[in-house]
């Protein structure tokens, strides 16, 4: 696979991600402003089982909004839209630890999933993509400056 075609996979990966975290956002936003649809999962946390589901949504919505941006950022920043450089990976290490505290903090409720199937398969997909961007950046050091930010 040419350097190119890695390059798009990886900009994508982080982009992709960063529009999964967006559509949580808004779910979570519309849920806060008492807007949601009765069939999706209902926002609630693990950590704080007390929490009424706005006060849920609205936490919730701070931590995918950072997501979000976070994805995002590094994405653009790994095309080199933004910046050109390293810039966009401790931008990717932060936003995945965010989305797994998140995604912990919430107990595998996606927002906005229509039922508790299709969210754990979604928190489990942000799982994992967020564990490949740990396990990339954090000890296989991948990819090189030279792939990135041109």
């Amino acid at each position: 696979m040419s350097a190119e075609t890695i390059r798009a996979l990886i900009a994508g990966a982080l982009l992709l991600h960063a529009f999964a975290h967006g559509r949580a956002l808004a779910a979570l936003i519309a849920h806060s402003l008492g807007r949601f649809t009765a069939s999706w999962v209902p926002v609630r946390s693990g950590l704080f089982p007390g929490l009424a589901r706005q006060a849920a949504a609205r936490a919730a919505s701070v931590v995918w909004m950072l997501s979000t941006t976070g994805f995002l950022g590094a994405g653009l920043l790994f095309l080199g839209v933004l910046a050109p450089g390293e810039a966009w990976r401790p931008l990717a290490l932060g936003a995945s630890i965010i989305s797994t505290l998140g995604s912990a903090s919430f107990s595998g409720i996606w927002p906005g999933s229509a039922n508790p199937g299709r969210s754990t398969l979604n928190t489990l997909v942000a799982l994992t993509m967020n564990l490949a961007i740990l396990v990339t950046q954090l000890w296989l050091h991948w990819p090189p400056v030279a792939m990135f930010g041109k």
